[in-house]
């Protein structure tokens, strides 16, 4: 035993005859958080989704010291959720029914105990529960889609560039939001091109360029050599 809740050793993802990922390896402790950074096309995302099992990959993932189950239903029974990229909503179903859907493997009385918890943590979603999903602003958008991944009780979510297309200000809340969640006992995998803002959260950071880790290690000490994150990511201290 490793004393990991995640632990992916010799990751290989494709599209097509397109291998992606090459061997990825990287592992998490419970409780804490670990972004993935780099460039546009590194395979963050294809990590993600193999971790979750969405797409097929080779190598082992290990989760709580054993092997993920196959399915992606049994993985979120398990304990898995991903919030992806474009946060996939139900437009026009309400903020309250789309979180609903999030607890579609847990009974009436736990999806009603924990959405009014979740109504706490959001109070804007409160407030907007009878509205329809499509109506709401990008901030809102992302915080429902938090919302309805947590319906399950996920031990780890997997985020899926939560800051895209929205206003510095609603990255910083956003960020903010995810930090706090740890406190709850949830680890978190995040995927994040803002990499200052993700490391400014994280426990550990990996960089990945094209499919490949290139460096790992505490996020504050990447987040602290210039060099790197100009040379990979473009981004100046």
């Amino acid at each position: 035993m490793t004393g990991n809740l995640l632990e992916l050793s010799g990751i290989h993802a494709s599209y097509g005859r397109a291998e992606v990922l090459h061997g990825i390896s990287l592992s998490m402790k419970a409780g804490s958080i670990v972004t993935v950074i780099g460039a546009n096309g590194a395979g963050k995302t294809t990590l993600l989704n193999a971790v979750m099992g969405i797409m097929p990959a080779r190598g082992t993932i290990l989760y709580d010291g054993v092997p993920v189950p196959h399915s992606v239903e049994a993985r979120v029974a398990a304990g898995l959720c991903l919030v992806p990229e474009k946060r996939e909503l139900f437009a026009s179903m309400s903020v309250e029914d789309n979180i609903e859907l999030g607890g579609f493997l847990r009974s009436a009385s736990e999806r009603a105990e924990t959405r009014e918890e979740l109504y706490a943590r959001f109070p804007r979603l409160a407030e907007r529960r009878r509205q329809l999903a499509g109506t709401l602003s990008g901030g809102e958008r992302q915080m429902l889609a938090l919302a309805r991944a947590l319906m399950s009780r996920p031990r780890l979510l997997l985020l899926d560039e939560p800051s895209l297309g929205l206003a510095s200000k609603i990255v910083t809340d956003i960020l903010d939001i995810v930090s706090e969640l740890r406190k709850t006992g949830v680890s978190i995998l995040l995927v994040e091109q803002n990499a200052r803002a993700a490391l400014e959260i994280a426990d550990e950071g990996y960089l990945i360029e094209l499919g490949e880790v290139r460096r790992s290690g505490p996020a504050a000490e990447l987040a602290a050599d210039p060099a790197l994150m100009e040379s990979y990511l473009g981004t100046h201290s």
